[in-house]
């Protein structure tokens, strides 16, 4: 495991250990709309899935759910969730390369906030683009490279304070270049979204096809 992961290991873990959750219950927006227009019974993977807010609000909708984080702690409130809304999710712990997936086998695959450090992004993305089948989809919401003019003023916002985890059509178009875009947004909004994403904030949101 590389430096950079152990250190991030140990926030979320530290930060999922609490009782609250810290993005809240509740499914980010931009993801529960676009699941609204997707067929029933879809195959869905969640990387970097944290608490499981997502996971588990698909799952409730008759798809079947995989999820994945670095967090144990992550994990244990999912799991929690899922029981908690009478459903149930795949959840592992590990790293993408560490996990058995099989190629083409996801009709969705969902990126909310996952934000990752520059050593591993550009192999992870394409990692993530075997996964999916011929046709699927990958959604995304994170955060916008101007982002950063909102979480340095309100750190209630939350977000990665290196410019290189942030989002820009730039970064999209390059990392999902092989994927034809049909959405893609770059926008401000108000977040509510647990104790830690409040306040103003700039986002990216996009969808790409296989």
């Amino acid at each position: 495991m590389l430096p950079k992961v152990i250190v991030m290991l140990k926030m979320w873990n530290t930060r999922y250990k609490e009782q609250e959750f810290a993005y809240g219950k509740e499914p980010n927006q931009f993801f529960k709309q676009q699941l609204d227009l997707h067929l029933p019974n879809q195959t869905m993977l969640f990387p970097a899935e944290g608490e499981g807010r997502n996971a588990v609000y698909a799952a409730t909708k008759g798809h079947q759910v995989y999820a994945f984080d670095i967090s144990i702690e992550g994990k244990n409130k999912a799991l929690g969730l899922a029981k908690e809304n009478n459903t149930k999710i795949d959840y592992q712990v590990g790293q993408l390369q560490e996990l058995n997936y099989t190629n083409e086998s996801f009709d969705i695959i969902v990126l909310i906030y996952a934000h990752l450090p520059m050593t591993i992004k550009e192999d992870f993305y394409n990692r993530l683009i075997k996964l999916l089948k011929p046709n699927g989809h990958i959604i995304l919401e994170g955060f916008s490279k101007k982002h950063l003019a909102y979480s340095t003023k309100n750190p209630e916002v939350g977000g990665p304070k290196n410019i290189d985890m942030l989002f820009s059509k730039e970064t999209i178009t390059k990392d999902f270049s092989t994927l034809k875009t049909i959405f893609f947004e770059e926008t401000d909004t108000v977040l509510k979204e647990g104790k830690f994403h409040n306040g103003k904030s700039a986002v990216v949101r996009y969808i790409g096809k296989k």
